[in-house]
């Protein structure tokens, strides 16, 4: 049985995105329980540090206020959540997989050691290994028949989020121009966040209801923000490594814009996500308060 969502009219965002965090991880709670009983255990102990780390859980709250918008439930035992938990999986696996020596070399993540600093990197890949292919199972374990077109839209948005760090990596050696660097961020960052959003749609009404373009939007915002936070911001405020990717060269908006430029195209993402939500009436006041939250937050 479905239980209510506990989203009352007026709730406050940080009240909103709590909520929906606990929701998420209660499902991830379950699905990794269910995996240590089977073992191997080191394997498993790798895999809730990913994933029970903390975190925003943005994408799951947008997944969550989308389907609220079209009138779904997304308390515990929905299709929604549990697509919310896929999507905190691929997530989990991309964070991952980047933070190993061979991508970003990144020793801190959410203010704990990642993944192959506090086992090993053979342990780390193996973790995003199954935590990709895990996202799946739990997801066409629903018998909704909604879920295998949930299933879909999540592994083509992996596939492009791929795409994106290829991209990235390349443009360390050869630096890209404009076009190119927001091609590489709607595929790295853009196409999980949209998934987000017309997953929320497709859980709810069976349709994506023509959100793909508004999710990109979000997701842009959503990187260009975190770009600049890289700039702004502390390690105790983000709780990794900050100016990082500066020091590495990477391709970002402030670095070929500038920092202001990058802030008013952020806003302008927004907007026109903004606009687009405006038109799904009262019932998207929580998606709207998310879609400026991923502009205006400070971590």
């Amino acid at each position: 049985m479905v239980e209510a969502s506990p989203v009352a009219p007026g709730l406050p965002l940080e009240a909103y995105l709590e909520g929906a965090a606990r929701r998420v991880e209660s499902e991830l709670v379950r699905v990794i329980e269910a995996g240590r009983r089977r073992g191997p255990d080191r394997l498993w102990r790798a895999i809730a540090h990913a994933l029970l780390g903390g975190g925003k859980r943005l994408r799951p709250a947008l997944a969550f206020a989308t389907a609220e918008a079209f009138g779904a439930e997304s308390g515990e035992g929905s299709l929604v959540v549990r697509f919310g938990a896929a999507l905190e999986m691929i997530h989990g696996y991309s964070l991952v997989h980047d933070d190993l020596p061979c991508m970003d070399d990144d020793d801190l993540r959410r203010g704990r050691p990642t993944v192959h600093k506090a086992f090993d990197e053979a342990t780390a890949v193996l973790a995003g290994d199954a935590l990709q292919s895990l996202a799946f199972e739990h997801l066409l374990a629903d018998p909704d028949p909604r879920a295998p077109a949930l299933a879909a839209l999540l592994s083509a948005s992996a596939t492009r989020m791929v795409e994106g760090q290829s991209l990235d990596l390349l443009a360390e050696e050869e630096p890209p121009g404009l076009d190119e660097v927001l091609d590489l961020q709607a595929r790295k960052t853009g196409a999980l966040l949209a998934a987000a959003v017309t997953g929320g749609a497709v859980a709810a009404t069976g349709s994506d209801q023509g959100l793909a373009g508004v999710g990109l939007k979000l997701g842009l915002a959503f990187q260009i923000a975190d770009d600049l936070l890289d700039l702004t911001a502390t390690a105790d405020d983000l709780g990794k490594r900050v100016r990082k990717d500066a020091g590495a060269g990477k391709a970002t908006l402030p670095a070929l814009l500038g920092p202001e430029e990058a802030r008013r195209r952020a806003e302008g993402y927004c907007e026109e996500a903004l606009r687009a939500f405006a038109g799904l009436g009262e019932r998207a006041e929580m998606l709207s308060a998310l879609a400026r939250y991923v502009v205006a937050r400070r971590k």
